[in-house]
């Protein structure tokens, strides 16, 4: 349940953030059989040569077939970082609303959300056809559309990005970054810790803690 005296709010990225070494969708990948496509688009991805909408495409077509209600078990194995419970904990007892702002799909965000207490979470949609993937994507997120779901968040919450931080890793954290008054690199590329306020290197997330309290202290 949401505070009423909450003060600011945390934003935080899932792949290569809260899942370590991988992404949730190669996670899922392995597990519906399009792992290696979706392990080389990802690469392309990184380097600049393919667009996030393309790699969403990608993996869609892997899910062609899967019914709903099969993923939600398997994303019980999903690899995470330590510390998320508390982390998310920590956030509340003081005031900072945490929140998933990511690309992984949404049944990812979903499971993270349920399991860990987030107030909210982004990223693309799968299309369905009675309850089945259709193996194509009903609604394109990229790291604008992050930034623009985590600000519209904000002014939901009555916040000023100046009230704000986010926790990320990647090319699609960098619009968030500069929209708000804290950005943290996680376990991050050179990109992202470049424009960042604060590295972190730790397979804790609650090793965010000291830069997140610093926000908090000036709130």
């Amino acid at each position: 349940m949401l505070s009423t005296d909450h003060v600011g709010a945390v934003f935080f990225d899932v792949d290569g953030t809260l899942v370590p070494g991988t992404s949730s969708s190669a996670y899922l990948a392995a597990f519906l059989g399009h792992l290696d496509e979706l392990t080389a688009a990802e690469d392309a991805y990184a380097r600049g040569d393919m667009d996030n909408r393309r790699v969403s495409e990608l993996d869609a077509k892997g899910w062609a077939g899967v019914p709903e209600e099969h993923v939600p078990g398997r994303l019980e194995g999903l690899p995470l970082v330590l510390g998320i419970t508390e982390t998310v904990s920590w956030c509340r007892r003081n005031g900072l609303v945490p929140v998933l702002a990511t690309l992984a799909w949404s049944p990812v965000g979903s499971y993270l959300t349920d399991r860990f207490g987030f107030h909210a979470f982004s990223g693309p949609r799968l299309e369905t056809v009675g309850n089945r993937y259709t193996g194509r994507v009903a609604h394109h997120f990229d790291g604008y559309d992050k930034r623009d779901f985590a600000l519209a968040q904000a002014r939901a919450l009555g916040l000023a990005p100046g009230s704000c931080g986010a926790v990320g890793d990647s090319r699609s954290d960098l619009p968030l970054f500069a929209s708000v008054a804290l950005s943290v690199a996680f376990n991050a590329s050179a990109g992202a810790r470049e424009a960042a306020n604060v590295s972190v290197e730790s397979g804790d997330l609650r090793d965010t803690l000291p830069a997140l309290s610093r926000l908090r202290a000036r709130l």
